[in-house]
C-alpha cells in the first residue's frame, strides 16, 4: 500500500494542558497526511495542580510530571527541545533560542504563564512558584538544609489561592524538617484571597492560623534580602522568599505582532487568534475578546477538545465551533495536612474527605498520561511465505546503528571482495575508513548511513553528521569534506523543501564548523528518512588504525553507552523523557577536541553499531592483544541499565551477543547486556599509552568530554576479560 505523504505542518508550541490532551487524542485518532510538532523547552512538563501537594511531601517529584517524550511518539509527533522565543509571521516560522525557525501552516501557542515578582530592589532573591522544575529544586533544598540545621524561616509574597496554598504547605513541612524553629509568613499587597466569597476566606484564615502562618495582609513589600522581607510596616524574617503574587504572561508574546492585551494573545470563540486564523491560543496565556477568564487550569482542561477539532477542521476544511466557557467552577484549595476546602456558586465545603476528592480528580488526571495507548506491530499478512512472522519480529525495527546487518553477516561479505591490488590504497581489514595515497598525501575516505531514530529530521541529520565524522577523527585525520545521501519519506512539495532545508541546514552547519563543508550528494524518495554522509579527511601523518595496541595501554573511552536500548525504548514509548533527552544530548554531541587530545593513540576506534564489545574485539584481533575491561568503570547512560533490566533491547543485540560470544569472558552481571549494545553517535575507543594518562584525561574533562578509562591492553590471544 502506498504510504500517505505529508502536506501540512501542525505546530504546537508548548507542553501545556491543552497541548498535552491534544496529543493524547492524536495518538488514538491521527490525521493522515498531517505531520505534527511539538516544541517545549524540556522533556516533561509539570501538573501545577499538585504542587502544593508536592511541597508538603505528600506526592514525589516524578508524580507532578507528564512525559512529553512518550507522548509524542505515541501521538506520531516529533519533538523539538528548544524553547520559542517569537514568531515570524510572513514567514510562517516560530524563532527559537538555540534552533533553526520551525515552518508552520497551523500554529497552536499553549505556553502557560510565568511569576510575576515584585518590583522592589531584591526581587532576584525571590524564588518563582514558576516554573515549577526550578522551584522544586530550590525547596527541596532549602527543606534538606533546615533538617539539618539550616535556616528555617520562610515567607510567600501573594494572597491569592496560589500563595495561600503554598504557604500552608511549606509551613507543614518545615514542621517536621526543624521542628521548633520553622516560621512561614504570607505577605499579601490587598485582601487575602480577594474575589472568593467570605465565607472561603474566614475558612482559609482559620486554617492558615491553625497551621502557623503568620499573615501579613495589605502589606507593601519595599525590599527582600537574604534574611527578610522588607514592608513599609517591618521586616518579616526570610531565609526562603517564595513569589506567587500573580502571573504575567511571556515577554516575547507582545512582540510577535498579534493582537494581545497586556502581553495576553487576544483570541476569538474558536480559540484562533484575533490577528491570525491560523494561530490557535490557549491556556493561561490567552484573553478572550468577549471577556476575560481567570487564570485556572480548568479552563484550559475544557479547552482542549474544542482546539482538537478545530485544528483538525482547519486541516480538512471541516466546520470549527466555539468554546464555551463555565461562568463558575470548582476550586479545590489545599489546605495541608490532607485537607481541603471546595467552593462553587459560593458554596463551600471543607474536610479531609475533599482533599481525598481533590486528589482523586487530580491523579485521575494524570493518569491519562501514564497509560497512554498501546503500539502494536501490525500483523503479519495471512497469506504470506514461511518465515515472514520471524523476519517481523515482536517489535518495532530500531533506527540508527541498531538497523546495520549483523557484523557476522558483514564480515561474511567483505571476505568475499578481491584484496585491493592498487599501491595507492592503504587500508586495514575493518578500520573505519579507507586510506588513499595522492600525491604523498594521506587522505581517508568513509561513507555513513542512518536510518531515522527519531521522529526530527534535524536531530536526525545532526547524529548522522557526527556519526561519519567520528569515523574521520578515528583515523586521526582532519575532516575536508562532505557528501550528502538524503532519502525522504513521501512528501508534498512544500514540505520535501521544507523537510530538505531542516537537514542540510543542521548538518551543514554542524560539518562546515568541522572543517568539512557539504559540497554535493545525493537525493531521492523512499518509504522512510534515511541520511547519510561520504566524508574525507586529511592525515599529516600515519593514521591511527585499529592495528596498533600494545600491552599495557590503557582503554579511554569519550562517551557513556547505552544509547540503542534507550532508541529502543523510546521507539516503544517506554523510555522516560530525561533518559531519551541526554541519549539525544550524547548522540548529537561532536566532541571535536577528543581526536586532538588522543592523537598519540596506539589505535583508535569509534564505538557504534557492534556495540562495545565488538568494536573492542575487532581493535584487539587486528592488533593481535587482549584486553581486561573493568565493568564498573564503564559510564553508562541515564536509564540506559534500567530499561536493559526491563528486557529492552535493540533488534541489533542478539547478533552483537553472538558475534562476541567467544571471545568473551564476563561475569553474571546485568552490566554485561550493555557491552553488546549497538551505539549511534557513539565515543571514541582508543588504546592510549599509560605515559600522561592522567593529563589527557584531565584535558578531556576540562573541554567537557566525559572520558573515563575502562581498561588494559593486555598480551595474549584476541580475547576480552570482563572484571
Amino acid at each position: 500500500m502506498q504510504a500517505i505523504p505529508f502536506t501540512r505542518d501542525l505546530v504546537l508550541v508548548g507542553g501545556g494542558h491543552a497541548h498535552a490532551l491534544v496529543l493524547r487524542a492524536w495518538a488514538m485518532r491521527p490525521l493522515p497526511g498531517a505531520r505534527l510538532t511539538l516544541v517545549n523547552p524540556g522533556a516533561t512538563a509539570p501538573y501545577t495542580g499538585m504542587l502544593p501537594g508536592l511541597v508538603e511531601g505528600l506526592y514525589a517529584r516524578g508524580d507532578l510530571d507528564i512525559d512529553l517524550v512518550r507522548l509524542a511518539r505515541v501521538a506520531g509527533a516529533r519533538l523539538i527541545l528548544d524553547r520559542a522565543c517569537g514568531l515570524d509571521l510572513s514567514a510562517r516560522t516560530v524563532r527559537l533560542d538555540r534552533g533553526r525557525p520551525v515552518a508552520f501552516d497551523i500554529l497552536s501557542i499553549d505556553v502557560g504563564v510565568t511569576s510575576a515578582l515584585p518590583d522592589v530592589p531584591g526581587a532576584s532573591l525571590v524564588v518563582p512558584a514558576k516554573p515549577l522544575d526550578a522551584f522544586a529544586d530550590r525547596w527541596a533544598g532549602f527543606l534538606a538544609a533546615a533538617a539539618t540545621g539550616g535556616p528555617a524561616e520562610a515567607a510567600v509574597i501573594g494572597g491569592g489561592v496560589a500563595g495561600v496554598e503554598l504557604a500552608v504547605s511549606m509551613v507543614r513541612a518545615l514542621v517536621r524538617a526543624a521542628p521548633g524553629r520553622a516560621t512561614v509568613a504570607l505577605i499579601a499587597r490587598g485582601a487575602l484571597l480577594s474575589g472568593l466569597p467570605a465565607g472561603v476566606r474566614s475558612r482559609m484564615r482559620d486554617e492558615l492560623r491553625r497551621a502557623g502562618v503568620t499573615v501579613h495582609d495589605h502589606a507593601t513589600v519595599t525590599d527582600v534580602t537574604p534574611e527578610a522581607v522588607l514592608t513599609e510596616a517591618g521586616p518579616v524574617p526570610s531565609r526562603f522568599t517564595v513569589g506567587a503574587a500573580g502571573a504575567r504572561p511571556h515577554d516575547w508574546l507582545a512582540a510577535t505582532g498579534l493582537p494581545h492585551r497586556d502581553g495576553y494573545l487576544t483570541v476569538d470563540a474558536f480559540l484562533r487568534s484575533t490577528g491570525d486564523p491560523g494561530i490557535y491560543v490557549t491556556g493561561d496565556c490567552a484573553d478572550f475578546d468577549a471577556h476575560p477568564l481567570p487564570k485556572a487550569g480548568v479552563h484550559a482542561v475544557r479547552q482542549a477538545p474544542v482546539l482538537l477539532h478545530n485544528l483538525r477542521a482547519d486541516l480538512t476544511g471541516a466546520m470549527r465551533r466555539p468554546y464555551r466557557p463555565q461562568r463558575d467552577f470548582l476550586k479545590l484549595i489545599s489546605t495541608g495536612d490532607r485537607t481541603a476546602i471546595g467552593t462553587k456558586w459560593g458554596l463551600s465545603l471543607q474536610g479531609p474527605w475533599v482533599w481525598r476528592w481533590k486528589d482523586a480528580i487530580d491523579r485521575r488526571f494524570m493518569d491519562r498520561f501514564r497509560a497512554l495507548p498501546a503500539m502494536p506491530l501490525p500483523p503479519p499478512p495471512r497469506d504470506a511465505a514461511r518465515g515472514v512472522a520471524e523476519a517481523l519480529g515482536s517489535a518495532p525495527p530500531c533506527g540508527g546503528c541498531g538497523s546495520k546487518v549483523a557484523q557476522g553477516t558483514l564480515a561474511a561479505a567483505l571476505a568475499r571482495l578481491p584484496v585491493p591490488a592498487r599501491p595507492d590504497i592503504e587500508s586495514v581489514a575493518g578500520d573505519d575508513a579507507a586510506v588513499i595515497v595522492t600525491g604523498g598525501a594521506r587522505q581517508v575516505l568513509t561513507t555513513d548511513h542512518l536510518r531515522a531514530f527519531a521522529l526530527d529530521p534535524r536531530l536526525v541529520a545532526r547524529v548522522a553528521a557526527v556519526h561519519a565524522l567520528s569515523d574521520i577523527r578515528a583515523m586521526g585525520a582532519r575532516p575536508q569534506a562532505a557528501l550528502a545521501q538524503v532519502i525522504l519519506p513521501p512528501l508534498s512539495p512544500a514540505l520535501q523543501a521544507r523537510w530538505l532545508d531542516e537537514v542540510m541546514a543542521e548538518a551543514g552547519t554542524l560539518l562546515a564548523e568541522a572543517g568539512a563543508p557539504i559540497v554535493g550528494g545525493h537525493t531521492t524518495l523512499g518509504t522512510e528518512l534515511t541520511l547519510g554522509f561520504t566524508m574525507t579527511g586529511l592525515c599529516d601523518r600515519a593514521p591511527i588504525t585499529l592495528a596498533g595496541a600494545q600491552p599495557g595501554d590503557a582503554l579511554v573511552l569519550t562517551k557513556p553507552i547505552g544509547t540503542g536500548v534507550v532508541m529502543a525504548a523510546e521507539m516503544r514509548a517506554r523510555a522516560p523523557g530525561a533518559a531519551v533527552m541526554a541519549a539525544w544530548a550524547s548522540m548529537a554531541d561532536p566532541q571535536p577536541g577528543a581526536a586532538a587530545v588522543l592523537s598519540d593513540a596506539n589505535a583508535m576506534t569509534d564505538v557504534t553499531g557492534f556495540g562495545l564489545s565488538g568494536h573492542l574485539l575487532n581493535l584487539c584481533t587486528a592488533s593481535g592483544v587482549g584486553a581486561r575491561l573493568d565493568l564498573s568503570a564503564v559510564p553508562l547512560l541515564p536509564g540506559a541499565l534500567d530499561l536493559s533490566r526491563s528486557g529492552v533491547a535493540s533488534t541489533l543485540f542478539p547478533a552483537n551477543r553472538a558475534a562476541a560470544i567467544g571471545g568473551i569472558t564476563a561475569p553474571d552481571d546485568p552490566r554485561v547486556a550493555l557491552l553488546f549494545d549497538p551505539q549511534t553517535g557513539g565515543g571514541l575507543l582508543a588504546a592510549v599509552p599509560p605515559d600522561g594518562l592522567a593529563a589527557r584525561i584531565d584535558r578531556l574533562t576540562a573541554a567537557g568530554i566525559p572520558a573515563a578509562v575502562i581498561g588494559t591492553v593486555v598480551s595474549g590471544p584476541p580475547h576480552l576479560v570482563v572484571d
